[in-house]
């Protein structure tokens, strides 16, 4: 007799991170539910999963445990968005509230009976952030830091993560956080937009106007490139056991100062175009700046690669490039 193939439950699939995790496991023996509110992009070419696209609000009465019912596996990968960016929260914003915790909070009342088929609680991967740690005196983190996040987001961010990993003590799941530092880009296949700052800065560039930084430009960031952090969800379905239980960092274990990323984006842009490369300039940070905005950030993932056999593959350069290449033609008009 046939044994069906596990159920991973990717909630958030038509998200920036959750497409790119669907077109990573898109290709591999599974069944696959991608849950998003929208409808889910076409089925990757080439897939080799069983693929069933729900549409869903996942903040109405009951609608996660409808989204996960059976499942071996659910990514979490669902972020509030509210205009052009996702990590500025207002302070007392129930309804970012309602997505970043609520929908975990949910999700371990809908798993708290759940079992797969060999009696194993469900195995759960939630997406963090690395800024959950707060603005820190040291540069380099590694996950053992102790947590004082001062912005709305990172404090809600860290409640959800609590909550997950509350429920992993309890027995009710087998759950890890996945803190992803600042991810960006584009690959040919990509089917959902980049709102961060590194293609944000593409498209000033492409559109002739200054690339702006509200520091001196040696401000460190460890970019992640997008393909890699889905690479990274696959590699933890394949090592629940070793990472359930506590949180883990993504990164690549560089900084990159900011000013020479952005010369490099211009510079790129031009190339395309044949138009004179666009002037980097610092101007004076708004009033919603916040302190971690200013600090310099590097992650060690060591643990994780450790634990899972993972490492960032893809070149700065490269994902640089292939991110500006998409943009430049035009790939961004036709997602949402």
């Amino acid at each position: 007799m046939a044994v069906n193939p596990p159920l991973v439950v990717l909630l958030g699939a038509t998200g920036f991170v959750g497409s790119a995790v669907l077109r990573e496991l898109a290709g591999r023996p599974l069944r696959i539910r991608a849950v998003s509110r929208r409808p889910a992009p076409p089925v990757p070419a080439g897939a080799r999963a069983d693929i069933e696209v729900r549409a869903a609000d996942l903040t109405g009465p009951g609608a996660v445990a409808e989204a996960v019912a059976g499942a071996d596996v659910v990514i979490h990968t669902v972020l509030y968005s509210a205009g052009a960016t996702t990590w500025r929260v207002e302070d007392g914003d129930t309804a970012a509230e309602r997505v970043n915790v609520g929908l975990v909070r949910d999700l371990v009342e809908a798993l708290r009976d759940a079992r797969t088929a060999d009696g194993s609680p469900v195995t759960v991967l939630w997406a963090g952030a690395a800024s959950q740690a707060g603005p820190l005196d040291k540069e380099v983190l590694d996950g053992t830091e102790t947590d004082r996040p001062k912005g709305e987001y990172d404090r809600q961010k860290l409640a959800a993560e609590r909550l997950l990993l509350a429920a992993d003590a309890e027995g009710v799941l087998r759950g890890a956080a996945i803190r992803l530092p600042t991810v960006f880009g584009y690959g040919p296949d990509s089917t959902a937009r980049d709102k961060g700052v590194v293609t944000f800065m593409t498209r000033r560039a492409l559109s002739g106007e200054s690339i702006t930084m509200w520091h001196d430009g040696t401000v460190r960031r460890d970019l992640l490139y997008v393909e890699d952090v889905a690479r990274a969800f696959a590699a933890a379905v394949d090592h629940p056991d070793a990472l359930a239980g506590r949180h883990w960092l993504l990164g690549t274990g560089r900084g990159e100062p900011l000013g020479e990323v952005f010369r490099t984006v211009a510079a790129l842009v031009a190339e395309r175009t044949g138009k004179p490369a666009v002037p980097v300039v610092s101007v004076p940070p708004p009033a919603h700046a916040e302190p971690g905005d200013f600090r310099s950030v590097t992650i060690d993932a060591s643990a994780f690669s450790a634990a899972t056999g993972w490492s960032a593959v893809t070149p700065l350069d490269e994902a640089l490039a292939r991110t500006v290449a998409f943009v430049v033609s035009g790939g961004e008009e036709a997602l949402s």
